[in-house]
């Protein structure tokens, strides 16, 4: 099996769908509003590698790296993604993915690696691999595979040694899911990051795509919720002159003018409507849990879960 959709994934798939694919299956399950979405299995990215003989070459190249020596690691890491992007991926694997691409019905999806090494420190992974956002059916098989190369960046070649990671079979799957064109998008704790009170969930929110307020680019709205209670605590409307919004060219700025530049994000009805979502996620995980959030078209979609480490209790 090369591929599954998120209904067919849980939080027991990671050795297949790597952390976020299991993640994003998970939440599918538990009824959590997801972008719909498939993950092409890290066994996809195996057979490629046996069916072009790459694995030999490949391991022949990480054999002769000193990974003190950065020329040494940056040398590895062009030669092997230069075979895989010039390899051609198997018949039967790229018809699979663009099958699965027409099932979904999206214009626009967020191509993700999701790692899946052996010893489940996928999470570790996170910052090492690559995402491609508003890809095209066009693009689709290239940043599939652009995402297979990321697994031997010069970062990510570096920390499989330094992790002594080297010796062990570390593969990569691969999340396609449907883009959300969000109006409104933010993150939310389901426990106080600051005051660290169990009783308070806080949602941070601004106007246009989500990157926006990931990145730190914008100052966000912040709104305090009473998880038992459901009462609204506090709510602070912050100023927003420019958003992230998509176009032709990819995700471009842009200028917020008249009323809109102090308007509230997020109605007091739709706060409420959210932290209901993201009591549920917490209920389900049963920990504090981390979360990115969008609004398109008055729907909240969970885009990405994930505890909170930062607590001091």
């Amino acid at each position: 099996m090369q591929i599954q959709f998120f209904k067919d994934l849980n939080k027991k798939s990671v050795k297949a769908a790597g952390g976020k694919g299991a993640s994003l299956g998970e939440m599918t399950n538990a009824g959590i509003p997801v972008p719909p979405g498939f993950v092409v299995l890290s066994s996809a990215f195996d057979y490629f590698l046996e069916e072009t003989d790459l694995d030999v070459e490949i391991e022949a190249i990480l054999k002769r790296v000193k990974h003190q020596d950065i020329a040494s690691v940056e040398f590895a890491s062009e030669s092997i993604k230069a075979l895989i992007l010039e390899a051609e991926m198997p018949k039967d694997t790229a018809l699979n993915i663009q099958k699965s691409f027409k099932k979904l019905g999206a214009k626009y999806v967020a191509v993700r690696s999701s790692a899946t090494s052996e010893d489940g420190a996928s999470a570790a992974w996170a910052g090492q691999l690559e995402s491609y956002l508003n890809t095209t059916e066009k693009d689709l098989l290239l940043n599939v595979k652009r995402c297979w190369a990321s697994l031997f960046t010069p970062r990510a070649i570096f920390y499989r040694f330094e992790q002594k990671l080297n010796k062990e079979s570390i593969s990569v799957a691969v999340v396609v899911q449907k883009m959300v064109q969000s109006e409104v998008s933010g993150i939310a704790f389901s426990v106080h990051p600051v005051t660290e009170d169990y009783n308070q969930l806080i949602i941070e929110a601004g106007f246009g795509l989500g990157e926006a307020i990931v990145s730190g680019q914008i100052t966000p709205d912040s709104y305090v919720v009473h998880k038992k209670q459901k009462d609204i605590l506090d709510i602070n409307i912050s100023e927003q002159d420019k958003e992230l919004v998509k176009s032709t060219k990819g995700n471009v700025w842009k200028k917020i003018s008249g009323k809109k530049k102090t308007k509230q994000k997020l109605s007091g009805k739709e706060i409420l409507g959210l932290s209901e979502i993201i009591l549920g996620i917490e209920k389900h995980y049963k920990f504090p849990v981390d979360v990115e959030w969008a609004l398109e078209k008055g729907k909240f979609y969970i885009t990405q879960s994930r505890p909170i480490t930062t607590l001091g209790k």
